[in-house]
């Protein structure tokens, strides 16, 4: 792994809670996570699962719902680095799902969210095998000789295109297939966190924001993802910054509470136009399970709006 000159943080420290009151909680946003000068989204989304788990385990504790199953939330304004603060609604509290709504503000309300709590150890009913594959299938993979770097099919990459200005895509180690990827419009991958942590429930915000941009591949004539040639990650490209206007996520499965080494994702675009692009996410396990699914709206903005002088007339993106 390359050395960067920034101090860095470790994903719990960057999803630390505090609890002010029974409905409201405070956070910070480290700038080794960020875009830019702009939190990554999938971080931003850690904390909103981070205090969705804290509400249940105390306010609402109750319930007996410790599980995120559902994860809608919009993006208003961009946000920035430092203290955040996290107010909760108790929307609707029910026996088998209950749903609670999460403003984060910086000054200014900057992003919201709805979260829908279940508890997916005791979760029962109808379960039927729907034979779903992806297609076209992804290479095998070896994980024992992935961890050496010496897998058949899946090659380390070094360093992702423009890490210094992306800081968060240092937080994960990114494997691409050796042969390249199946199409420009698709992305696969296996990752696993830099940090020393696992992966569990609770990173899969991270996870679901963390991929090779389809707009890089469609852009050059040569794909600056390319495992066969990292040396093109260094070549022409001008950065561009893709702001999540919202995300989506539902989560599948309970991944172990001590986490997992490794997941594998697939991100896909069908559309990318007039600068707003489309993002399908489907995130497996070792064992082929389905452990979550994402939708994301992103545009397609020049670096330089990252980095503007931040508004305060409660402008948007």
């Amino acid at each position: 792994m390359p050395a960067y000159d920034w101090k860095t943080t470790t994903f719990a420290e960057a999803t630390a809670i505090k609890a002010i009151d029974s409905h409201t909680y405070e956070g910070s946003f480290p700038d080794d996570w960020s875009i830019g000068k702009v939190p990554n989204g999938g971080i931003v989304c850690g904390n909103f699962l981070a205090v969705a788990k804290l509400h249940f385990e105390t306010t609402l504790k109750a319930q007996n719902q410790p599980h995120t199953i559902a994860f809608h939330t919009d993006f208003l304004r961009r946000t920035q680095e430092g203290p955040c603060r996290f107010k909760v609604t108790d929307t609707k509290l029910g026996r088998q799902t209950s749903v609670i709504h999460i403003s984060m503000s910086q000054g200014r309300e900057e992003v919201v969210a709805y979260l829908t709590q279940s508890n997916l150890i005791t979760e029962e009913g109808l379960s039927l095998d729907t034979g779903f594959e992806l297609h076209p299938k992804p290479p095998p993979v070896d994980l024992v000789k992935l961890k050496e770097d010496k897998d058949e099919h899946w090659e380390r990459r070094a360093e992702m295109p423009f890490a210094s200005f992306r800081k968060a895509v240092t937080k994960l180690q990114f494997h691409f297939p050796r042969n390249g990827q199946p199409h420009r419009s698709i992305g696969d991958e296996w990752v696993h966190l830099n940090t020393g942590e696992k992966i569990t429930n609770q990173s899969l915000g991270f996870i679901a924001d963390m991929f090779p941009m389809p707009v890089e591949s469609f852009r050059e004539r040569e794909d600056p993802y390319d495992s066969k040639d990292p040396e093109k990650a260094k070549k022409r490209l001008a950065i561009y910054w893709y702001p999540t206007v919202l995300l989506n996520i539902e989560f599948k499965k309970l991944l172990p509470e001590e986490g997992v080494e490794w997941l594998f994702s697939r991100c896909k675009t069908k559309q990318i136009k007039n600068g707003r692009m489309d993002l399908e996410l489907t995130i497996m396990d070792a064992e082929g399970d389905i452990v979550a699914l994402s939708h994301h709206v992103c545009l397609v903005l020049p670096a330089e709006r990252n980095i503007a002088p931040r508004r305060e007339d409660g402008s948007k993106i």
